[in-house]
């Protein structure tokens, strides 16, 4: 008597046609039309295309674009909605980071609840700066589709050499970013914006400074989701991680966006 959980799959149970198992024959006629089929695509082998990234890619920024109406509307009717949003997206955004396969589930969850943040902060700086949020959504349309225009074009490419550079700027800016936080929140820095629009550099406000530098990692990790999707459907790999590259661009494309959104309204409050 074989393993009982072998017995369950056909290519090791009794019934297969394995192990001296009688073969069943095919005519020519059937061989014939078996070699003219046409070749297995991509959705009958399961691996990843670029519709696939495409159709991920909408989706999420369509649930996200949902969210943020609900945000902009909630931020002056319930702006404890948009904070629980907030913290509830900084969760998701972790568990989706760490886990090993892509959850369709938590992404499109992620991307609701973000965009009530996004939509309601939009909403809080339209106030006190208009024309700001539009100015924030044509910069980071313009970065990202630059940065995709280039990447296709073969003109920019990912590079082992780069990406290290990258990643300690980037380690750079978040040690910033959480050290004026603590500032802000401690009152030491109270300024809207904390160093950012404290500090000058040759008259110009640091805040704006690190705008532009922030433009330039924004655009390489960009760079990284399309070379991630490239690879992804080159080598072949399982359709459902289309979720996992639409997740990263998403997550780029809202911190793009919330620094331009800073970076126009230093530069408004400074005129």
């Amino acid at each position: 008597m074989s393993n009982p959980i072998l017995n369950r799959s056909p290519y090791f149970g009794d019934q297969g046609a394995y192990y001296g198992a009688p073969q069943q024959t095919v005519n020519p006629q059937e061989l014939a039309g078996m070699y003219a089929a046409p070749p297995a695509g991509p959705v009958q082998t399961d691996r990843m295309t670029y519709d696939d990234v495409l159709i991920k890619g909408a989706s999420v920024f369509g649930l996200m674009l949902v969210g943020a109406a609900l945000g902009w509307v909630m931020m002056f009717r319930a702006p404890a909605v948009v904070i629980t949003c907030w913290g509830i997206a900084l969760v998701l955004v972790i568990i989706n980071a760490v886990k090993r396969q892509p959850s369709p589930a938590l992404i499109s969850a992620f991307a609701v609840v973000d965009g009530v943040f996004v939509g309601g902060i939009s909403a809080m700086f339209n106030t006190q700066w208009d024309g700001v949020v539009m100015q924030a959504v044509i910069a980071t349309l313009a970065v990202f589709g630059v940065t995709l225009a280039l990447f296709a074009s073969g003109k920019i490419r990912a590079s082992a050499k780069a990406t290290k550079v990258f990643l300690i700027a980037l380690i750079g800016y978040f040690v910033f970013a959480l050290i004026n936080f603590v500032l802000m929140v401690t009152g030491i820095q109270p300024a809207m914006f904390g160093m950012r629009a404290t500090y000058t550099v040759m008259g110009i406000p640091l805040g704006v400074i690190i705008g532009i530098f922030v433009v330039f990692l924004a655009a390489y990790s960009f760079v990284l989701d399309f070379d991630a999707a490239q690879r992804g459907v080159r080598n072949g790999i399982p359709r459902r991680f289309a979720w996992t590259v639409a997740f990263s661009i998403l997550v780029d494309v809202v911190w793009l966006y919330l620094e331009m959104l800073r970076f126009f309204a230093i530069l408004a409050r400074n005129n």
